[in-house]
């Protein structure tokens, strides 16, 4: 089940661990830092779009992100990029 705590927790780690900060971030979604802190603590929301943006940056599924997996599965692999 989606839970805007649990994607905002999973995109922090994302982004933390891409050693990106939230202006960075920011700028990559076209909204401002404010939007993805309050995205991170839970407190807002993304659009599909950006969804799909965020998935392609981290290399990672969407599954992952919205909670109805634990697995962190890439979006493609090596194989597949071109």
């Amino acid at each position: 089940m989606y839970h805007n705590e649990l994607f905002g927790l999973r995109l922090r780690k994302l982004r933390k661990g891409a050693k990106e900060t939230q202006k960075e971030l920011a700028a990559l979604l076209g909204v401002s830092p404010n939007q993805v802190g309050e995205i991170e603590n839970g407190r807002g929301a993304t659009t599909l779009a950006k969804l799909a943006q965020l998935c392609e940056h981290y290399n990672i599924t969407a599954d992952y992100l919205l909670g109805l997996t634990d697995e962190q599965r890439p979006l493609r692999t090596e194989d597949t990029e071109t």
